[in-house]
């Protein structure tokens, strides 16, 4: 049951897609523009509150002055330096119910969980970009001449401030801090990692947004991927910007800012995942120098995992 490259394959595969010369120089940049942001957020009060925690509507400023919102929940009464989560969400939807934020926060972690920017939640999509914004995010700004403007890249600076601004609450200590996520938020927890490389631990399952010539070559038109060969259609139907346009989607291909994770990771993978291939997420997984581990389902696809959710809870246990 076998979609990919046999598991011997996958366990040296280091990925096809191309690296932009000046990717280092990209994201410092991209850094820099977040280290001048303030930390101030603004909290109200969600109408669902318990006995043991309290749950938050927050919102900041972000890059390009997008009003961003998250999910806060902490202990009542929480002692200070204790642990802390920040959860990224699949593509298109929202930071999910209160509840798996109730969970973690009643065994005193507090918990930030990101809206990203236009899609289910309430974040702002404030960016404005030369070309189409037809079909998806991944091709959003790919026309613009300004690398700058790609839509991920505003997001994946998000969850770097997203991250400080959890590791500044004076319930959290920022050396105790770990990231979640599953398929564009496993994406996002692995950059965030790598972005920000205090993060203690990372759990990332089945994530997306890697290797992206991969995905065009296998054909994948089943899912958020397939705005790659919906833009070759309308735009380059011969490939003759071919080698461009896959070095330009370099900037936001999480697979080159793996090595830059200094976190214990815990990746899960479906080995018949015809969403987010498994080569896709070994690409990257490969490229991880810090201690980690991968777990493989392989009588699954980017679907439901069993048990996932309680050993991504006995890691951060260990915060």
């Amino acid at each position: 049951m076998n979609i990919d490259m046999p598991l011997s394959e996958l366990k040296m595969y280091m990925g096809s897609s191309p690296k932009p010369e000046d990717f280092n120089e990209y994201w410092e940049r991209g850094l820099l523009e977040v280290n001048q942001l303030s930390l101030d957020y603004e909290l109200v009060p969600a109408d669902i509150q318990t006995d043991v925690v309290e749950c938050f509507h927050l919102y900041f400023i972000g890059v390009g002055g997008a009003k961003i919102h998250s999910k806060l929940v902490r202990p009542k009464n929480a002692l200070v330096n204790g642990p802390g989560i920040v959860m990224f969400h699949g593509y298109s939807v929202d930071s999910g119910d209160w509840l798996d934020k109730i969970a973690y926060a009643a065994n005193g972690f507090t918990v930030l969980a990101l809206d990203c920017r236009g899609q289910g939640g309430l974040s702002e999509d404030n960016l404005t970009v030369k070309g189409t914004t037809l079909r998806g995010h991944i091709i959003r700004g790919i026309d613009d001449p300004n690398p700058d403007q790609f839509y991920y890249r505003q997001v994946f600076l998000d969850t770097v401030q997203t991250t400080r601004i959890l590791m500044s609450l004076e319930s959290v200590d920022p050396h105790r801090v770990g990231a979640f996520g599953i398929s564009q938020g496993g994406a996002l927890a692995i950059a965030t990692a790598a972005l920000q490389p205090t993060i203690k631990e990372v759990v990332a399952v089945y994530p997306f947004l890697s290797d992206y010539r991969r995905v065009w070559d296998m054909d994948i038109n089943n899912s958020a991927y397939a705005e790659i060969a919906e833009y070759f259609r309308n735009f380059d139907p011969h490939h003759e910007r071919d080698e461009e346009m896959f070095t330009k989607l370099g900037y936001i291909d999480f697979q080159n800012l793996a090595e830059r994770i200094k976190a214990r990771t815990l990746w899960v993978t479906g080995m018949i995942d015809p969403v987010c291939p498994p080569s896709s997420q070994f690409a990257a997984y490969n490229k991880i120098q810090s201690e980690k581990e991968i777990l493989l389902y392989h009588e699954f696809a980017h679907e439901f995992l069993p048990h996932v959710s309680d050993k991504a809870f006995k890691r951060f246990l260990s915060l």
